[in-house]
């Protein structure tokens, strides 16, 4: 399958400025893969404070942003779209790597493949790059789930 813009991705995540950090689906094959950009920029609201002398992309924003893209899969592989009336959760983060620090001026490549999907649980192996250097990787589980009482 083609690429997302901006416009398509909205449609399947939730997520809103600041938090949406997924700028564009290169490729997204249902059932199988996702590859995704996140344009990282010094506008950023976490700059102002990671660090102010030497800006450093937050690690637990990198593995959001997989889990993100991870989400989009997700989406596209049920052709789920975002409502008010569900909400995707990780379940748990594994093998959590970092090996590369993400600076403003850096695009993100963000790769999620599904590796199993039972009892309502997705296990994704994932990684971050930056050009052709890795700079995250993780095993992440997630679900989707149904907002039983909103009002609670």
């Amino acid at each position: 399958m083609s690429g997302m813009d901006i416009h398509q991705i909205l449609q399947f995540l939730p997520h809103r400025y600041p938090l949406l950090l997924v700028d564009k689906v290169l490729s997204c094959e249902p059932g199988k893969s996702i590859v995704a950009i996140k344009n990282v920029t010094i506008n950023e609201q976490f700059f102002t404070g990671h660090f102010p002398h030497h800006p450093v992309m937050p690690g637990v924003l990198i593995i959001e942003a997989l889990a993100q893209a991870a989400a989009i899969l997700t989406f596209k592989t049920h052709e789920h779209k975002a409502d008010e009336n569900s909400v995707y959760y990780f379940v748990g983060i594994d093998n959590a790597r970092f090996k590369r620090p993400v600076m403003p001026g850096d695009t993100l490549e963000l790769h999620a493949e599904i590796k199993r999907f039972a009892r309502g649980i997705w296990w994704f192996s994932t990684r971050a790059m930056v050009g052709d250097q890795l700079a995250t990787e993780a095993d992440l589980m997630c679900t989707l789930r149904n907002i039983e009482d909103k009002t609670a």
